[in-house]
């Protein structure tokens, strides 16, 4: 008899034809709308945090994979969590925490867990939780859009205590559809990042159970809050959370009913922490909360094995 070599491997198992750098790539496709917005309302050192952040993270898994005897395979995870990480960062954070965030991100919330498949947060928002714990400060100062060439002008973000709007709700509306508010480089334009949402889910990237359940939870319990319902959704970083960052594949429940449920505890958690908590925004740890609970809820929701038929027993 020949021997047979199995291939042992990190799951989910799933088979199909479209692989993982493709999955990256098309993802990084949909980015392309959100990360021109903010370049454009904050002008071109936005781009050099954006590259700054990507670069950093490519050569952090490169020198990684080398230490550990790995290969290094270009799959565009490494560009990925470098671009997710920028587009969460302030606008005018100095390149060289951009770049020791991106540094933490890959090399100890995805490599130090064995790499791509084996961690169990999302690596960019883990990069922003250390940044934020680290430099509070410079991470909690935000800037108003000010273009290509003109001077920032200190301001607070739409969901801060401090923010005045002078204008009616109308207006408030449109700003923050279109981004021309203050916040982190790509989660200030909620269009750009429901038009990169919806084609991820139109290409069968994504599913629809986290990014909708989560959007639909912050809308209800704001609802029955009495607050303003509109802004709580295009406000902060709910769009880019629910569309980029929950639906990671590595960090959420394997099942349609698990991901329901993660959708749900991060609504609940983002409107918790933004109601009663110290933090303007909650959507960064709510999804981190969630993805430390995703190996429990796996474990009891499960997929009925193919071709189970449930045993009945006859009373007789």
């Amino acid at each position: 008899m020949t021997d047979r070599k199995f291939l042992v491997s990190p799951g989910p198992h799933l088979q199909g034809g479209t692989s993982v750098s493709k999955i990256m790539y098309l993802v990084l496709l949909a980015l392309l709308l959100p990360s021109t917005a903010g370049i454009y309302f904050f002008g071109f050192y936005a781009l050099s945090v954006i590259a700054v952040s990507i670069t950093a993270a490519i050569i952090t898994e490169y020198a990684i994979k080398k230490l550990r005897k790995r290969p290094f395979i270009m799959d565009g995870s490494s560009i990925l969590t470098g671009l997710l990480l920028a587009l969460v960062l302030p606008p005018t954070i100095p390149l060289w925490m951009v770049a020791l965030g991106s540094i933490f991100s890959i090399a100890i919330v995805k490599e130090a867990f064995g790499g791509l498949g084996h961690n169990i947060f999302n690596p960019a928002l883990g990069g922003r939780a250390f940044l934020a714990a680290c430099f509070a400060l410079d991470m909690t100062t935000w800037v108003a859009p000010m273009g290509f060439g003109a001077d920032a002008i200190t301001t607070a973000t739409p969901l801060n205590n401090n923010f005045a709007w002078s204008g009616n709700n109308l207006s408030l509306y449109q700003d923050l559809l279109f981004g021309n508010t203050g916040g982190s480089i790509g989660e200030t334009s909620a269009l750009m990042l429901i038009i990169g949402g919806v084609f991820l889910l139109a290409i069968g990237i994504i599913k629809w159970q986290i990014p909708i359940v989560y959007i639909g939870t912050v809308a209800i319990l704001t609802l029955i809050m009495g607050d303003d319902v509109l802004f709580h959704l295009l406000a902060g970083g709910l769009m880019i959370g629910a569309f980029f960052m929950a639906t990671d594949y590595v960090t959420s429940p394997i099942t349609s009913t698990g991901k329901i449920i993660f959708g749900i505890g991060a609504g609940i958690l983002t409107v918790a922490i933004r109601q009663f908590g110290g933090l303007p925004e909650g959507v960064c740890y709510s999804i981190l909360f969630m993805n430390a609970v995703t190996p429990l809820i796996d474990r009891y929701v499960k997929v009925r094995p193919y071709g189970l038929v449930k045993k009945v027993v006859s009373e007789s």
